[in-house]
């Protein structure tokens, strides 16, 4: 199952957001959203928040759809990836509507405009680059890197193309092959590369340095055109 993280910005807060490419639906923070709809000074604040209407909710006898929410590892304020509860769009604005707050309707028209943002990408893949570089921009990320790890994911998909037209199998057999590569310039595989730069659920290549990911896409690179 393919999730890919973004980081928007609300209000000035950050709140995280989710696409699952095989459902593919977004999902949401729901503490983060509660944060910019209540004002709490903290995510502990919107936690406890989120904590009190929930329980409140199923007192109330509110329909599961609500409270029952899926959970996913997303990285916190500390820099460890945790347990969140995340919502869909149609979860989202049920809770929403539950909460007292002049920031509701701005707030749904942002979803919105998110959701209809996906739409445009899918139908232009350009778009999700160009959203990928301002992103990479906005974490902190230099120019010359943010090139070099566009450059690593266009491989990279050349290379997935190329192991599907082999009749490689997504997952396991992705992950194997990968580590192949990874150890083959690196010394390492993939899981201990990540164990060397302390890292759990990061993004390897978001991590690497300019030259960890130009040695990465020559491998990989490398790699597609031996299978040709």
């Amino acid at each position: 199952m393919s999730r890919e993280l973004k980081i928007q910005a609300f209000d000035d807060k950050q709140v995280r957001i989710v696409w699952d490419d095989e459902e593919q639906k977004y999902y949401i923070s729901v503490t983060d959203v509660v944060q910019v709809l209540t004002d709490q000074p903290n995510a502990r604040g919107a936690t406890v928040y989120w904590a009190v209407l929930k329980k409140r909710l199923k007192q109330e006898g509110a329909n599961e759809l609500i409270t029952n929410c899926k959970q996913l590892k997303l990285p916190a304020s500390d820099g460890k990836n945790r347990a969140t509860d995340v919502a869909d769009m149609e979860q989202l604005l049920r809770i929403i509507q539950s909460i007292p707050s002049k920031k509701a309707e701005p707030l749904k028209q942002w979803l919105a405009q998110i959701g209809s943002e996906r739409i445009d990408q899918l139908q232009d893949p350009e778009l999700s680059i160009q959203q990928a570089i301002n992103d990479y921009r906005r974490l902190g990320y230099g120019e010359n890197w943010i090139n070099q790890r566009v450059k690593s994911i266009e491989t990279r998909k050349e290379l997935t193309d190329e192991w599907k037209r082999g009749g490689v199998q997504e997952g396991r057999e992705f992950a194997l092959l990968t580590d192949i590569i990874t150890k083959a310039w690196s010394g390492k595989t993939t899981g201990e590369y990540k164990k060397f730069k302390g890292l759990k659920k990061e993004n390897l290549q978001d991590n690497m340095t300019n030259l960890e990911l130009a040695l990465n896409t020559l491998a990989e690179a490398a790699t597609t055109e031996f299978s040709k």
